[in-house]
Order: structure tokens, then C-alpha cells, then sequence
């Protein structure tokens, strides 16, 4: 007779993963106000990310050292491609919600996404967002946990 495997997930403090997606999203913004528009990902029609195709192919050792002395932009510039492929792993529909509400020209209200969406008011803000908020927080790696006591 075989066993049924029985998981104990441990449980997400909803508010700190939140505030820390939040801090996330606010890092993602700040970096692509610092880095020049032809590096920046796209947002395409399908409401996906597409990173720009650039070589880096570099020709001489004038252009290498300029390179190495701008670690801090490579390093925001790797921390936009971890992003937008955290947000290409959300599910097409939760991706298209979290693009308009937080990665447009202007943050759009919550009545305004789900309006565009076509779904009602509750289902939005009870079980759409928080799940965006946590697919987002699984795949940026940021999810906090509540302790046992």
C-alpha cells in the first residue's frame, strides 16, 4: 500500500513578500530611468519583454577598459534582463496586468487594468493581483516567510 506524500509549505508573510515586490519594481524603474533607451527591453504587443539585440562585440582595448570601468551599469543592465525574464515566466494574462499596471509610461490605476481586462473588481483585488504579487516574488527570489514560533 503506498504512502501519499504530504507537503508542509511553509507560509508567506503576504505584507513583506508585497513591500519587497514593491521595492522590486521600484529598483526595476530607477534603473531604466539610468540606462541608455536602445539597452532597455521592449514592451511588445503580447505584453512581453524583448531585450535588445546587441552584440557587445567590442574592437579594440580603448573600448574594453571603458567597459570595465562601468561595472555599475552592467550590473543594472543584468539586473533588468533578471527582471524582465521574471516577468516573461508570468502567465500571459497576469503578465499583460502586471506590464500596464507597473512597466507603462505611467502606472496605471488598479480600476484601469482590471477594466481593461475584463474582469470584475473583486476577483481583481481578492485573488488576480495578490497572485501576481506572488508568482513575482517566486521568480524575483524575494518572497519572505513567516516564522514558527
Amino acid at each position: 500500500m503506498g504512502k501519499q506524500l504530504s507537503f508542509m509549505l511553509p507560509e508567506i508573510d503576504r505584507e513583506a513578500t508585497q513591500a519587497n515586490v514593491e521595492k522590486e519594481i521600484a529598483k526595476y524603474r530607477l534603473y531604466c530611468f539610468s540606462v541608455p533607451e536602445e539597452r532597455l527591453p521592449k514592451v511588445t504587443s503580447t505584453f512581453s519583454l524583448v531585450p535588445p539585440s546587441n552584440t557587445n562585440a567590442f574592437h579594440s582595448s580603448t573600448e574594453d577598459i571603458a567597459i570595465e570601468r562601468i561595472d555599475e551599469q552592467r550590473k543594472k543592465e543584468a539586473y533588468i534582463e533578471y527582471f524582465r525574464k521574471a516577468v516573461n515566466r508570468l502567465p500571459r494574462k497576469e503578465r499583460q496586468a502586471f506590464v500596464l499596471k507597473y512597466l507603462g509610461d505611467e502606472e496605471l490605476f488598479d480600476y484601469e487594468v482590471y477594466n481593461e481586462l475584463g474582469m470584475s473588481e473583486s476577483y481583481y483585488h481578492k485573488k488576480f493581483k495578490p497572485r501576481i504579487f506572488y508568482n513575482m516574488a517566486f521568480a524575483l527570489r524575494v518572497e519572505v516567510y513567516l516564522k514558527k514560533e
